[in-house]
């Protein structure tokens, strides 16, 4: 390896991280706002706090459960349609090749390429991999965006279990005549967290996360809280 190529420094692009974060953004903010909103539902129509946890934990059980088996199933059926595609790519390379190739330099011409340079480019692609170059030019798939089912389901399990476990501690350490304006804040504010870790993460904008976390926060807790007061049902 020459000392160039010791030098070169490739960029970091946050693509790379769409899939996992994604699912673990997604994941961490649902488990944390929708315990947060069933604890101060519960809380807004209880006299003790035993309902609370109660209904707070099987919140949590249920929804990281469900979060993981959803994701599972809807990457996982991405993933089968992926798997479709290529195979179907891969016939059609096979029984006409010369159709194929001319399909891939057309894709070249309309990105801004002539046409003798783009009919070298797919030639040259294709005798290096035919079913990699269309898989990523006509159907647009690459190991980036590729569906990983098992990786979307655990990161959005794990991450969904961890934004629950924070309003659930808090629902054992606050006294309930406090209950529900201490979930409310810490829920709030751990939101905001994972706003401003998420558009770091990604590179996106950090104010525009934070604002849009917010806005949604409270109009779920708050939403919840209505719905406890309203049915003015005293619990435990």
């Amino acid at each position: 390896m020459t000392s160039e190529n010791k030098n070169v420094q490739f960029e970091k692009h946050y693509v790379n991280r769409s899939g996992w974060l994604r699912a673990a953004v997604l994941g961490a903010n649902d488990g944390l706002l929708s315990t947060a909103s069933i604890i101060i539902g519960v809380a807004a129509a209880s006299v003790t706090k035993e309902p609370i946890i109660l209904a707070g934990t099987a919140g949590l059980v249920a929804g990281a459960l469900a979060m993981a088996a959803g994701e599972y199933v809807s990457v996982g059926s991405q993933a089968d349609i992926e798997k479709a595609d290529l195979e179907r790519e891969q016939r059609e390379l096979e029984e006409m090749p010369e159709e194929e190739l001319l399909e891939l330099a057309k894709i070249y011409v309309a990105r801004g390429l002539n046409k003798e340079l783009a009919l070298q480019v797919a030639t040259q692609l294709t005798e290096h991999d035919a079913l990699e170059a269309h898989a990523r030019d006509e159907l647009g798939i690459n190991e980036i965006t590729e569906a990983k089912p098992l990786q979307a389901a655990l990161a959005s399990g794990i991450a969904f279990i961890f934004g629950g476990t924070l309003p659930l501690t808090v629902a054992f350490l606050a006294p309930l005549k406090s209950m529900i304006l201490l979930q409310y804040g810490f829920s709030l504010a751990f939101l905001i967290i994972l706003g401003v870790v998420a558009a770091k993460t990604g590179g996106s904008n950090i104010k525009k996360a934070i604002l849009r976390i917010t806005f949604w926060g409270t109009l779920a807790m708050g939403a919840t809280a209505l719905i406890g007061q309203f049915f003015n049902v005293n619990i435990g």
